[in-house]
């Protein structure tokens, strides 16, 4: 009976701390290899610090289809939340979830982003346009909650096909740099009644001076059936438009990133997410991250709180 108990245990310990630890050492030794490798530094390189250069506005040599630096990739060890959201809600009955799950207040999260050319000067030489396909990928792990098996609390997928053109022009000191449209989707790939989801037509405009940039996206949300629409308020919680603002300076990079509904009284919402990234080895960086309003994420898109998260950087804006 004592054997059959200590084998019991043992396997226990092998399933929890082993095995969890061995998912950990893996996704960071990949990581690590993709940040350091020739190809991680081809794809991941991070001395594009102008919004020109990301976007390739003045490039005409790069090859189609390469693999580009789009949104930050990063990884935040603890992800902090003063208010963890244990029963998502929606106005649709079928997307409100019927029981609380007792998550933990501190996760493990992380992001992947990329993007590529897939054609250039479209409308020839004098107008240009290039079109971009891009992709974006950010988890939220429950990883120290070992009483509920450490599940993935939330995976967003967010496909985009971008047009973007270049406007040389000078406004308040800033030099015009792109303008364009795109189709973007966006979903947690979950069922009801967890599944969040919505279509945007995506409007950029981009500026840029030595160090600084800002990017002004606004956004009108494809109509859905009422049936179907896991989220038919999400615009007043996420917004309807967003604007970023970057600054790199030697090895420090600072972003903000605010969202607003652009309505007034009830529906007056909206968040700031505030990164600072400080270089410590080639593309590694120390990242520190706050974020505050709605929708950090979409099964969250209505759900108020404050997060603090720590943890490393290989690409910033």
């Amino acid at each position: 009976m004592s054997n059959r108990i200590c084998a019991f245990n043992f396997k226990a310990f092998y399933k929890i701390v082993v095995i969890q630890r061995m998912k950990i050492f893996s996704f960071f030794l990949i990581c690590m290899i993709t940040s350091f490798s020739s190809v991680g530094q081809t794809i991941f390189k991070n001395t594009n610090k102008i919004l020109s250069e990301r976007w390739l506005i003045h490039d005409d040599s790069t090859q189609l289809l390469k693999v580009m630096p789009y949104k930050p990739v990063y990884i935040l060890f603890a992800n902090y939340t003063t208010d963890i959201n244990k029963r998502p809600t929606s106005p649709n009955p079928e997307n409100t979830v019927p029981t609380a799950t007792d998550f933990y207040n501190t996760e493990f999260k992380f992001q992947l982003s990329f993007k590529s050319r897939v054609a250039k000067k479209i409308f020839g030489n004098q107008i240009g346009g290039d079109l971009w396909v891009g992709y974006t990928q950010s988890s939220r792990w429950q990883l120290y909650s070992a009483s509920i098996s450490r599940p993935f609390r939330e995976t967003n997928y967010e496909p985009e096909l971008m047009l973007v053109f270049p406007t040389p022009y000078k406004i308040f000191g800033f030099d015009g740099v792109l303008s364009g449209i795109g189709i973007n989707h966006q979903s947690n790939g979950k069922s009801d009644p967890f599944s969040r989801s919505w279509n945007r037509v995506v409007l950029q405009f981009g500026w840029e001076r030595p160090s600084w940039s800002v990017v002004l996206r606004p956004w009108w949300r494809l109509p859905e059936d009422d049936i179907d629409d896991s989220n038919p308020d999400i615009q007043d919680f996420i917004g309807r438009g967003e604007l970023l603002s970057t600054f790199s300076k030697g090895r420090h990079d600072l972003s903000v990133v605010a969202k607003h509904s652009l309505r007034g009284g009830s529906k007056n919402r909206g968040s700031v997410r505030l990164d600072y990234a400080f270089k410590i080895l080639d593309n590694l960086q120390i990242l520190a991250q706050v974020f505050h309003g709605y929708g950090e994420n979409l099964i969250d898109y209505n759900h108020k709180q404050t997060t603090f998260g720590v943890g490393i950087s290989i690409i910033q804006w």
